[in-house]
């Protein structure tokens, strides 16, 4: 702690509530991780295999799916000016039953789709019953982005911490009593009431009486823009493995998992917090060269923060895989160290994401994320001809290639490098 004292000082004073955010979202993220692990254990050893299997792919679609729930309207209420706060809200509250109702309805065409064409009626079961997930989170929504609005971040990393911890919990128990695939997938739709409650409690809002609500275009651009970038980040997130199983047999697919979660998957958890907490600090900016001065303090941020955790999990891979992990995963310790690489592209795509969605660049950060997940994606499966390690380096150096220079021009453009000669800022135009 006298560690985090110390470099608070050193932060500019509106920079510290991101500090604050991001350690909350660290700490919330470290704690259901240990609790993850001993899960895992637990279910290995009283869960068949071909259920874990069952289990892995509904949660597989039902993610898949889930994502179409991330709309962006929430993202309208934290971007709201005070005067049209509360129209933004009454409208992103009747939005919010009707998408996630829209969500549901996908979610039960997927599900039919697994019966009647590949016959796996278990998997058409679960997906249907978490179809309640929908049924819930929309009276909740517009409390959670008025949480991040107010810059209460600590309060909703808490709230999803508790979500987490609970699921695992249940997971526990339903595998002690009930030791099938259920017990992994209903957790999902027990927790989402705890959700609900907490959020409730924590942000009192109900639709206000006499005010219109904001028409629709005020949601479409920045909604399709966030829309598209979570569902190709999802695509890239999750493609990769099916890539890596098809083109090199599940043995590798096996290591490659391992190593993407021993070592990217750690920091990408955090570095996506960072986006998540900068977007609100961006969009509290008085002018536009407020907003500027914020995007340096939050690139001096991320860099400085997550830089020099990336570098060390690089060097000292050989040294943590076989003392965390066990020796049997010795070897796969430089795979580790280069998978870790792709986390340093990622640093500047999270501030560049929340950057164009609090400059109303939402379809261009969306752009930016198609060709990311192309190029990526595409590397991936070219590297695999190679090997896992021609692919785990075709995969970092597509990013390196493609998305760091991407983004890293968008925040030097935001930065007004281009306005360098004029005498006074100008407004930033991405």
């Amino acid at each position: 702690m006298p560690l985090i004292v110390r470099l608070e000082r050193l932060l500019p004073e509106g920079l510290r509530p991101v500090l604050h955010g991001l350690l909350a979202y660290g700490l919330a993220e470290a704690g259901t991780r240990v609790l993850r692990v001993f899960t895992i254990i637990v279910i290995a050893r009283q869960i068949a295999p071909a259920q874990i299997g069952i289990a892995a792919l509904a949660l597989a679609l039902f993610e898949f799916v889930r994502v179409l729930a991330n709309s962006g309207i929430g993202q309208r209420i934290i971007a709201a000016t005070d005067a049209e706060l509360a129209s933004i809200c009454n409208a992103a509250h009747r939005l919010f039953y009707l998408w996630c109702g829209g969500v549901a309805l996908v979610q039960l065409a997927c599900a039919a789709i697994m019966w009647r064409v590949f016959g796996q009626a278990e998997i058409a079961a679960m997906l249907a019953m978490l179809t309640g997930v929908y049924a819930l989170m929309p009276a909740g929504l517009v409390q959670v982005f008025l949480l991040m609005r107010s810059g209460r971040l600590a309060t909703t990393a808490r709230i999803a911490a508790t979500q987490t911890t609970a699921d695992h919990f249940l997971c526990l128990a339903l595998a002690l009593v009930w030791p099938s695939a259920w017990a992994l997938v209903l957790p999902k739709l027990l927790t989402a009431p705890v959700w609900l409650v907490l959020v409730r409690r924590a942000q009192c809002w109900s639709p206000i009486v006499g005010v219109a609500a904001a028409p629709l275009h005020e949601f479409t651009r920045l909604s399709a823009g966030v829309l598209v970038t979570e569902f190709t980040n999802v695509a890239r997130q999750q493609l990769d493995k099916i890539i890596v199983g098809a083109m090199l047999g599940t043995e590798a697919l096996g290591f490659y998992f391992f190593a993407f979660n021993a070592g990217l998957g750690i920091t990408s958890s955090f570095v996506s917090a960072l986006s998540i907490v900068l977007f609100p600090y961006l969009c509290a900016a008085r002018s536009a060269l407020d907003r500027m001065r914020r995007l340096k303090h939050s690139i001096m941020l991320g860099l400085g923060l997550f830089t020099p955790v990336v570098i060390a999990q690089v060097l000292l891979a050989d040294i943590y895989v076989p003392i965390l992990f066990g020796e049997q995963w010795a070897d796969i310790a430089p795979l580790v160290a280069i998978l870790c690489l792709a986390a340093i592209p990622a640093i500047t795509a999270s501030v560049s994401t929340a950057w164009l969605r609090a400059t109303g660049g939402a379809d261009r950060d969306a752009m930016i994320s198609i060709v990311v997940c192309i190029a990526a994606l595409g590397a991936l499966a070219l590297g695999c001809t190679i090997g896992l390690h021609g692919a785990a380096w075709a995969y970092v150096l597509a990013l390196w290639a493609v998305q760091l220079p991407i983004t890293a021009f968008v925040l030097f453009r935001g930065l007004g490098l281009s306005a360098i000669n004029n005498q006074t800022p100008k407004g930033v135009v991405i």
